[in-house]
């Protein structure tokens, strides 16, 4: 069972939000909240797998609480779920340790998808975010790629097959699968990935594969 915190502060929202993640069996709701602080202390108590933080909340906003749960408990894996998808939240957001960011105005399943992913490890953006941000990276020039595949020549021939994975959206399990070892391994090369190259999080990391060129089918 895949353990939810749910955060807006609009109770309909909260209800609607319930409802859909209730449609899948494998999905439960453990806490809400109305204000970014309650958010914090509900992560802390509950250890949720997965939390999805609303931006505009009383108190302290969902970005800022969103960075804060993933210094104080980083085994929750965070998502952005709003329906404001500038660029400046959706930077501040992964720069502040979210592993996810939806829309509000998304499909269904896309909130479901979404869910699974961050809990078995991976990360996910709302997939007219993401192909806002690949578009955006490759609008940034020679001078970024050529930074990045720089980083990049710095990591064994394993972790840059782990990399082009993680730039695929693939969690630990999948990626172990592909390149048949246990999702320790994994794990390890991941770590090991994001210490190196100075990143902070599986989506900084997917963004910096996309730089570089490092491509990988599902």
């Amino acid at each position: 069972m895949i353990r939810v915190l749910l955060a807006d502060d609009e109770a309909m929202i909260r209800a609607g939000v319930r409802a859909i993640l209730a449609a899948d069996a494998d999905l439960e709701v453990v806490a809400e909240a109305a204000d970014g602080r309650a958010a914090v202390e509900l992560a802390a108590a509950h250890r949720p797998d997965v939390a999805l933080l609303d931006i505009r909340m009383p108190g302290l906003d969902g970005l800022a609480a969103a960075a804060e749960i993933a210094r104080a408990t980083p085994s929750v894996a965070v998502a952005i779920l709003t329906t404001f998808g500038d660029d400046e939240y959706l930077t501040r957001a992964l720069d502040g340790g979210a592993k996810g960011f939806l829309l509000k105005s998304g499909d269904p399943r896309e909130l479901i998808a979404g869910v699974h992913a961050l809990a078995d490890g991976g990360a996910y953006l709302a997939p007219k975010l993401a192909d806002r941000v690949i578009g955006r990276l490759r609008a940034t020039g020679l001078g970024r790629a050529t930074t990045a595949r720089a980083k990049v020549d710095s990591l064994t021939g394993r972790e840059r097959d782990v990399l082009a994975l993680l730039g695929a959206g693939m969690s630990n399990a999948q990626i172990a699968r592909r390149l048949d070892v246990v999702e320790g391994t994994v794990k390890g090369h991941v770590t090991a990935i994001l210490t190196r190259l100075d990143l902070e999080n599986r989506v900084q990391a997917a963004i910096l594969a996309h730089e570089a060129g490092l491509t990988a089918t599902r």
